[in-house]
This record gives C-alpha cells, structure tokens and sequence, in this order.
C-alpha cells in the first residue's frame, strides 16, 4: 500500500472505498451490501474475526480464507507495544506482515486503554495512560499520534480515537465521553492522510439514545466518514438494554448509505437481531476465545467439551457443518479428550468450528435478505435452543 498523502481536505478518504446495497429485506431493516476495500470486496452482513496481535489464534491465514473470512481485524494497542508500528511498517505493514492479502480493520486501541481504569487520565488533548499489561511505562496517545500509528500499520480500515465508557456509568460520564470522542473524532479526520485507507468515526453514548444522536450529528458535521462504528456496546448491559437503544439508532438515524458496524459483539443471536436492525459488520473474540476454554457453538446451544457428557460422543459438533473439525469427521468424543488434556489440537478446532459457525450465520443471513425472507429467517433462528444461551 502507499505511504500517506499529506494536506488532504477529506480526512485521507480516497477513491478506494465505497458501499453498495444491493438488497434490502421487506419485513425488516436488514440490508445486504458490498464494501469496497483496496484488498478486494466484502460482502454485507458480515463477521471480521479478531486477530488481537497481528494473528488470529491458532489459525493460519490460509485456513481463515477456506472458512470464508473476507476481513480481519487487528489491534491497535497492542500493536503499538509489542512489536511497535515502526516495525510493522518496516515489514510492509500489516497484510505483508501476517501474511494476509484481504481487508484488515484495526481498532484505535480505545477500548482496551480505557481498561486500564485507575491508569488512565483524560484530557481534551488526549488520554494518557499507563501500559499495565506490558512494561508499565506511560503512554500519551492525541488524536494525531493515534492516526499515525494507524497509518503506520496500513489496514485498510481504520477507527477514530474515542472513550469507550462502561456500563453502568453516570450520564454525565457518559455526555463527557461523547463530548472527548466527537473532539478527537475531527482532529483524526484533520490528521488522517493515506488516500488508501478509509477513516470510521465512532457513535458513542452509552445506553442513552439522545446523547448517541448528538455523538452521530457531530461526526456528519466534522467529516464525511466512508463509514461509521457503534461502540459502547457490550460493556456490562444486558442485551436487551442494549436493543432499546441500539435498534432505533440503527435502524432510523443512521446514515443509509454507509457501513453500520456493531463493535466487540459476536453472540450468535445478538448477530441475528442486529443485522434485522440494519447493521453491516460485527467482530468479537467470543469464537476463539470461548474455543480455547473448550467451549463449543451449535445450535444445540453451548457444548462445554469439559463435561464428562461427551466422553462417548459419537456425534460432530453439528451435523451438517462445513468446517474442518465437522466436515474432517472429529467427534466430540476426541474434542473432549483433547480439550481435558490441554492439546493446542483441541483449541485450533474449536476454534476452526466457532469462527465458521459465525461466518456461515452471515453467508445465511445475506442470502435470506436477498431472497427477502429475513424475517423468516429470525423467527426461524429464535426457535432453536442456541438463541436462548447465547
């Protein structure tokens, strides 16, 4: 990819990008669509999995392709701290780094800073903090320094600098944290400058929908972003609090002919009922994450391979799957087994099946709004068992 291009009036937004919808369904407010990226198209709706530190784990770029993953993601802030961007960017950034020729999207780091709790101070300028989970030193990102990192590393799709706020918090917190992330949200559309890398900015707002609007309202007036992220989201609320404010968010204020991104969310029904709310594009480590703990998507609902109830199991994970450990004729038998025995083998199946699991809900998703039956196909979905654990 090219290095950046300074002086940009539009924020670095070149003509690399675009969004098209090419569907929408009749019953509700899901749409399918193609982004356009300069590392090929991605199809609407769509799960991105999480590949935290430059890899998503236990997985090979070539086996991520044969799942069907058309966009990964990396993180930002771990990225900075260990190898560092200059690194990256020295080894031709991330696709040449990791080996991965696709759309990669990289966080700004946000989320996991604002972790950091008691180790972090905030200001106008920025937020500085203190790297707990790495050598401890204290960092201070502005809105600049996070957009050169973010050039640095070279997705195509980056995020605007923003405080994630939890839940539950103060609605003055939560108004000041819409207040310091719209501020920051124009200075990295000033700042970014690489034509071949589009800049999302961030609704924020917590559970409160008027303060959502007024973080959308002011993210139209300071920039045209090819594409907006919804952030805030899963950070302690049940899901239906969420659905109260997330779905007339999506479905009646955001701009229509954009990507609507839902971030850190990856519960199979969550996915489901968002993307009948209108939104295009989901990411989250529960697939990988809940696989290392030997824990196992179905429509069954979760299958913690633990318990001693597989130890005779026949059965695949979920007959009919197309993924490498249903498909290769695994039992859940020998997934027990090596999950109570701690072999990697355990960890990387599982994790080939729950990634596969999500991105194959996608691919079913999208072809049911093309046929304009994805009202079905909800109804349909909030019938199984899965719907009620996850």
């Amino acid at each position: 990819m090219a290095d950046g291009q300074p002086g940009r009036e539009d924020g670095g937004q070149g003509r690399w990008f675009g969004y098209d919808i090419v569907a929408e369904d009749p019953e509700t407010h899901a749409r399918a669509g193609v982004l356009h990226t300069p590392h090929g198209d991605v199809p609407t709706p769509i799960f991105m999995p999480v590949g935290t530190k430059a890899t998503v784990k236990g997985v090979l770029p070539s086996q991520l392709e044969e799942l069907g993953a058309k966009i990964i993601l990396a993180n930002t802030y771990h990225l900075s701290q260990r190898p560092g961007e200059a690194l990256v960017r020295e080894m031709g950034g991330l696709h040449e780094f990791m080996r991965w020729d696709g759309p990669i999207l990289t966080d700004s780091g946000g989320f996991q800073v604002f972790s950091h709790a008691d180790n972090v101070r905030l200001s106008r300028d920025g937020v500085t903090f203190r790297t707990v989970d790495y050598d401890g030193t204290y960092v201070t990102w502005t809105p600049e320094r996070n957009m050169q990192i973010a050039e640095s590393l070279g997705a195509d799709i980056v995020m605007q600098l923003d405080q994630c706020p939890g839940y539950p918090s103060p609605r003055s917190f939560v108004e000041r944290a819409v207040e310091l992330s719209s501020l920051w949200a124009e200075r990295c559309w000033q700042s970014h400058t690489r034509a071949d890398q589009a800049l999302f900015g961030i609704v924020q707002g917590g559970m409160h929908l008027d303060l959502r609007l007024r973080s959308l309202r002011h993210l139209e007036e300071c920039g045209d972003f090819p594409g907006y992220g919804i952030g805030g989201y899963s950070v302690g609320e049940d899901h239906e609090t969420m659905f109260e404010t997330l779905a007339p968010l999506v479905s009646d204020h955001m701009p229509k002919g954009k990507p609507r991104y839902l971030m850190g969310v990856g519960n199979p029904t969550t996915l489901v009922r968002g993307v009948a709310c209108g939104i295009d594009m989901f990411d989250c480590v529960l697939p990988t994450r809940t696989a290392r703990m030997g824990t196992a998507f179905s429509t069954e609902g979760k299958l913690n391979l633990k318990n001693a109830r597989f130890t005779h199991d026949h059965e695949v994970l979920e007959p009919g799957c197309g993924c490498p450990a249903c498909a290769g004729g695994f039992t859940r038998a020998y997934l027990h087994h090596l999950v109570r025995q701690h072999e990697i083998l355990g960890a990387t199946l599982v994790s080939l099946h729950n990634l596969y699991f999500l991105l194959e809900l996608m691919r079913r998703a999208r072809q049911s709004i093309l046929d304009g039956t994805y009202g079905s196909f909800v109804r349909d979905w909030m019938d199984l068992p899965v719907s009620r654990e996850f």
